[in-house]
């Protein structure tokens, strides 16, 4: 059994790409930026680091030209999620208040900025059940190093990472973490410790660890 599961965001647990889009939208509209965003657009983009996605919207220039943007974008992003949350994926809190009931610690690590998954726990009133977070916007680490970062400060011995791209993969590997594929999310990814198909499916896999 798995001692704890470390959550992706992203395409793992909700789908935030409407709120985002709109958020950054009308910051840069704001800004008086000539600049629109797109839903598509953006989910070239799920699961990059903010650094990544800010020189792919505006790739004549380097993040550091742009950081005053995109923290600004990302302000409001944080506070359109706060007061309207996003689509949350079939299931999630129940099936996160189940695996707290039967002893799982759970944790979310994302490439986010900081505050969005703050925005999340208040927004669903569930901070009760997410022991530890960590984000690249925290400390500008990659994911597997914020994972790494979990697993030691929390003294995991079997964890599990729990996302949808094959970076997630790749990020829980270095890690030391097994990965679950969460086939319903953004990505396409061949290899895998197992897969769910829909959140609830957590419930039912891991008990061989």
């Amino acid at each position: 059994m798995y001692d704890g599961i470390i959550f992706d965001m992203d395409g793992t647990i909700w789908d935030s790409r409407e709120t985002i889009v709109k958020a950054w939208n009308d910051e840069l509209k704001a800004q008086g930026i000539d600049r629109v965003i797109t839903v598509s657009e953006l989910t070239g983009y799920m699961g990059l680091t903010m650094d990544a996605i800010a020189e792919g919207i505006f790739p004549d220039k380097k993040y550091s030209e742009t950081k005053h943007i995109f923290d600004k974008m990302y302000e409001r992003e944080n506070e359109y999620l706060r007061k309207k949350g996003a689509i949350l994926y079939p299931d999630v809190i129940s099936t996160l208040k189940e695996l707290k009931k039967k002893g799982y610690r759970l944790f979310i690590v994302s490439n986010c900025q900081s505050g969005y998954i703050e925005a999340f726990l208040e927004y669903y009133k569930i901070n009760d059940y997410i022991e530890d977070i960590e984000c690249f916007g925290n400390n500008d680490l990659p994911k597997w190093d914020n994972i790494a970062l979990i697993i030691k400060r929390n003294n995991l011995k079997n964890p599990v990472y729990v996302g949808d791209i094959d970076n997630d993969r790749i990020a829980a590997g270095k890690a030391g973490a097994d990965f679950i594929y969460a086939e319903y999310g953004f990505g396409d990814v061949k290899k895998y410790d197992d897969i769910i198909y829909r959140f609830g499916d957590l419930l039912r896999i891991g008990e061989e660890k």
